[in-house]
């Protein structure tokens, strides 16, 4: 079992920057896949990024490459989303999640906000 909890958002103006955090409980975190999704009202949940359990490969949504950073610290048991250059279209939940296969994903996290005001 991993219990996933994010944190990091809120709101900020367009042009800014965040970073979100994802702390992992157990002691295998760093065998899992981790990624980072978004779900805007109305909308379908979209991926936003992946990484592998060894940070080896790291894979964007066409609408983040260039502004969105997925990195992790298997020491620390967390994940991180270093978010910049924001824009309205990036306000969401944003969820993280676990998965033993890269792209499957087991366990997600409770999501925290993010909101881009213009």
């Amino acid at each position: 079992q991993v219990q996933l909890v994010e944190s990091g958002g809120g709101l900020v103006q367009a042009g800014g920057s965040l970073r979100l955090s994802c702390a992992a409980s157990g002691r295998t975190f760093s065998s899992y896949a981790m990624g980072w999704f978004r779900q805007a009202p109305g909308k379908e949940r979209e991926i936003v990024a992946r990484i592998s359990w060894s940070s080896e490969i790291t894979v964007y949504a066409d609408s983040v490459k260039g502004r969105f950073t997925i990195s992790r610290d298997n020491a620390k048991n967390t994940v991180y989303l270093q978010m910049n250059s924001l824009k309205p279209e990036d306000t969401a939940m944003y969820y993280c999640a676990a998965g033993k296969v890269f792209n499957q994903y087991d366990y997600w996290g409770q999501g925290t906000q993010v909101t881009v005001s213009s």
